[in-house]
């Protein structure tokens, strides 16, 4: 199969996936207004962060394909890390919102129609199932989709809940069951949210990527026998997958750029297998007066360049 064809199939498969969340979402919100259910409300919630999650895999799906240009040398990579920190911090609003309720439901029990619970957690269930094995074969291949791919898994567990307490509340009565599956479904809400707003944030304040070891880095580039000295390193994450990696070289001799060629792509072999940094940027030094710390401050790298 071509890399073109799977990306086609890939993204047939994402918006059938997301028309089925739509369909659930758009089902139980109308659902939870009808039967006075806050965990129906609170699972649509859930499953429109699906929703969410989808629309940014299929948009990255489509993106990829488009070239860089002057305008954007770095294309639309990070796109897909803007749109989850936006729906991230829309989500965390939309789940205090809904444990504010919760309580005041706790408190206050209302009589529930579960039938619409029962039916609409049961149909959230088949079709989160269906989207489960829709892009499950994708999920193995493309981060993007493997990360809806699990949060379809976690809305089949939620909405069994849901299912469950709609029996307690049909066959026991026990409305309170209702606000407090709610205010569960919202914590996990927040919990899954601040996960992905401090994952983006690190993307977009190119922090060092987590599991990344910069000293590693520096003692891995330092085994060249050429190289008399790392520094000035900065490791980032363009996206959620591609790590960039920009150093000066301080050399032993004067080399000339053949050698120090040879060097740099000896380097870019043996850091992409180590450290899966695809992309290098080196300086190249000899006898420069600078400052030789791996990592230089601020005022020191406003001055050195």
């Amino acid at each position: 199969m071509s890399e073109h064809h799977h990306h086609e199939l890939s993204g047939k498969k994402l918006f059938i996936t997301i028309i089925l969340n739509i369909i659930i979402t758009l089902s139980q919100v109308v659902g939870g207004i009808f039967s006075g259910s806050l965990a129906l409300l609170s699972d649509a919630m859930h499953n429109f962060s699906d929703v969410l999650a989808l629309l940014i895999a299929y948009v990255a799906n489509r993106l990829a394909a488009r070239p860089n240009s002057e305008a954007k040398t770095f294309g639309y990579k990070r796109a897909e890390i803007l749109a989850a920190l936006f729906n991230a911090s829309v989500l965390i609003g939309i789940a205090i919102f809904l444990i504010i309720e919760a309580f005041h439901k706790l408190y206050h029990p209302e009589v529930i129609n579960s039938i619409w619970v029962i039916g609409l957690g049961t149909l959230s269930i088949v079709l989160n199932a269906a989207s489960v094995l829709l892009i499950q074969d994708d999920a193995h291949d493309n981060m993007n989709i493997k990360a809806a791919y699990l949060h379809l898994l976690t809305d089949v567990v939620t909405s069994v809940a849901v299912v469950g307490g709609g029996l307690l509340m049909y066959y026991f009565g026990l409305f309170w069951i209702d606000p407090l599956i709610s205010a569960l479904i919202a914590l996990y809400l927040i919990w899954a949210s601040f996960g992905l707003i401090r994952e983006s944030s690190a993307i977009l304040m190119q922090f060092t990527p987590k599991g990344i070891d910069v000293d590693a880095v520096a003692d891995t580039i330092e085994e060249e026998t050429e190289i008399k000295n790392v520094h000035h390193i900065h490791i980032w994450k363009l996206d959620e997958k591609h790590i960039h990696l920009e150093a000066h070289l301080d050399f032993h001799e004067n080399v000339t750029l053949l050698v120090s060629t040879a060097v740099i792509q000896k380097l870019e072999k043996k850091l992409y297998n180590d450290f899966h940094i695809v992309h290098t940027t080196f300086q190249c030094e000899y006898e420069r007066d600078d400052n030789k710390e791996k990592i230089i401050q601020k005022s020191e790298e406003h001055k050195h360049g």
